[in-house]
């Protein structure tokens, strides 16, 4: 989607009552402070990052999942890592959307980033479900920390990001690391299957021994309640995604399952849930932003999940960006939100260097 394509971006105006649902009704707690970032140096003279594209790292079913990996041309042996995820609520888009900022992280951050492809609901005949795709992120992280080195990346010094629906699935990985299980998930089980898995180790083995643990994480524009959304009626007809992705509507956690008849397995597959409290467990040092006129996930819903972290003792910076909408780190331009990436993505992009160069080493 390098290009705006007017009826996606209209549908994605349409749809924002969806994902706006996840900030309503929900009580304020003492807002994060906004930080503020110094401007990273300038770097223009950094030359291009060698690109590989379309390295495979699993099979899902007929769907091939693949990573691009951007690795920056300055000489050295090895450098910290950035993981991708990008957005597209979940039915729409892959990795390329995110070529933009990607290229950028390597460039002027001297990060490898892996820029990751994972299912979308409607692959697989349509029968995708989110722990699925959940499986998905976390098999792809474990995929990177085993083959990074090759790439001349530091699989010891990782962060995961994404936007959006990308956005959820980097914080379901620092969420859920130590939540893993090599059973299906179900409502008996809630823990989630890696869709790769290192041999000789079992998911079990692997959340106890914390190698799925990040050291950072950058949440842009996220969506962490899924279990809200459903109830909005983000599985209905109404949300024209579904149409955009060539698939019928239906439950995310099944064909048969509603948010009615199984709240726990949407819950479970929802962030702001799933938080712990510090002294139980610490999670990575997260950034978390916004832009002012996000109607797709609001700065309220984005705050309710930032206020959450706080209240759990949990390392969390928020900036919520003025005048920026939502995806404004696709590539490209969007003529319906008013982002183009070359005016609206680098003040952020900066800020999430600074945070990721002050965790990684």
């Amino acid at each position: 989607m390098t290009q705006a394509r007017p009826f996606q971006f209209l549908a994605l105006l349409l749809f924002t009552g969806f994902l706006s649902a996840l900030g309503a009704g929900n009580t304020t707690a003492a807002d994060a402070p906004d930080t503020h970032f110094p401007e990273s140096p300038s770097s223009e003279a950094l030359p291009t990052p060698v690109e590989y594209r379309d390295v495979q790292w699993a099979q899902a079913g007929n769907k091939t999942l693949t990573t691009d990996i951007f690795v920056p041309n300055t000489g050295r042996k090895r450098y910290p890592v950035v993981v991708i995820f990008h957005g597209g609520g979940w039915l729409i888009n892959d990795n390329r959307i995110m070529d933009a900022t990607a290229r950028y992280l390597a460039r002027h951050g001297e990060f490898v980033v892996a820029n990751m492809n994972y299912r979308l609901l409607g692959d697989n005949q349509n029968t995708t479900t989110m722990d699925d795709i959940v499986g998905d992120v976390l098999g792809g992280v474990l995929w990177v920390k085993e083959h990074i080195s090759a790439y001349r990346g530091n699989p010891g010094q990782i962060a995961v990001t994404g936007d959006s629906a990308g956005g959820h699935l980097s914080a379901m990985v620092v969420l859920a690391a130590n939540n893993l299980s090599g059973e299906a998930f179900s409502a008996e089980n809630l823990a989630f299957r890696p869709t790769y898995i290192p041999a000789g180790k079992t998911p079990e083995q692997i959340a106890d021994n914390g190698e799925l643990q990040v050291q950072a994480a950058v949440f842009s524009y996220g969506a962490f309640d899924l279990y809200r959304a459903a109830q909005a009626g983000f599985e209905s007809p109404g949300n024209i995604f579904w149409k955009l992705g060539n698939s019928e509507p239906r439950g995310i956690m099944g064909k048969a399952v509603t948010v009615d008849s199984a709240p726990e397995l949407y819950k479970a597959v929802s962030p702001v849930y799933l938080i712990p409290d510090a002294r139980d467990r610490k999670l990575p040092p997260i950034f978390a932003h916004v832009g002012s006129k996000d109607t797709t996930t609001p700065p309220s819903a984005v705050k309710t999940f930032v206020d959450k972290l706080v209240a759990a003792g949990q390392p969390v910076r928020f900036k919520e960006y003025p005048g920026k909408n939502h995806a404004f780190l696709d590539t490209g331009c969007n003529e319906f939100l008013g982002n183009c990436f070359d005016k609206d993505a680098p003040e952020t992009l900066d800020d999430m260097i600074e945070f990721l160069q002050a965790h990684l080493e």
